[in-house]
């Protein structure tokens, strides 16, 4: 996909800073849109479809963790990068935002030319996505990657984004031990900082929604799927 194909759709109450990032962002070729609000980014997303949207966290009218839940449910928008560009760095805001569906987490202030780098790292997942295997079943469990969708003895599981893709990495090659640091590269970027509990709790979440049987944490090391 050529970048003036790519759209991104930044989100922030501070006009000051959807001035600066959406030049940089603009300098680069891609086509650019705002909102001010959550509620705002909601109603442009489903208009405009972006391909990235990046979000901050204290808004007026609609926060970010609640718009990137709503915008998580919308069919059209599962594939949708979202980004959260916020001041908060504390670990429970970071586990909030990745619950709500975000893929990635940046803190301001940062670096204009570091803020595009990291926009290159996450649209590089669209292409990765793309040529990734659209359905994989494993045992008894079918998971269809288009869709977001896992069908468990007949009984389909609805998970967010980043539990599908966590489940979904590990499933790709049953008994093979993926470390933490493979895990924050696949499915969150290997140029994310998120708090170290964050794969746990994700893990946590699987074992609840899936079965706690398939999944094994190997001590120091990381986590394998066994069917």
């Amino acid at each position: 996909m050529k970048k003036k194909d790519i759209k991104i759709l930044l989100v922030d109450d501070e006009k000051d800073i959807l001035e600066i990032v959406g030049y940089n962002l603009s300098q680069e070729g891609y086509q650019i849109s705002t909102a001010n609000n959550g509620k705002e980014a909601i109603a442009k997303a489903k208009k405009e479809l972006p391909h990235l949207i990046i979000l901050d966290v204290m808004m007026p009218e609609m926060d970010g963790i609640e718009a990137c839940e709503n915008i998580r449910k919308i069919p059209e928008l599962q594939d949708t990068i979202i980004t959260f560009l916020t001041a908060r760095s504390e670990d429970y805001s970071q586990v909030a935002g990745f619950d709500a569906g975000a893929d990635d987490y940046i803190a301001k202030p940062i670096k204009p030319k570091v803020l595009v780098s990291k926009v290159k790292a996450l649209l590089r997942r669209l292409k990765e996505d793309n040529q990734a295997t659209s359905t994989l079943t494993v045992g008894n469990i079918e998971i269809n990657r288009e869709e977001y969708k896992i069908i468990s003895s007949g009984k389909e599981i609805i998970l967010p984004r980043k539990e599908f893709e966590l489940f979904y990495l590990l499933a790709t090659k049953p008994g093979k031990v993926f470390t933490r640091e493979e895990i924050l590269d696949k499915v969150w970027g290997n140029e994310v900082v998120v708090g170290g509990r964050t794969i746990d709790v994700h893990i946590r979440k699987l074992r609840e929604k899936i079965g706690d049987d398939f999944f094994k944490t190997i001590k120091g090391v990381g986590y394998k799927i066994e069917f």
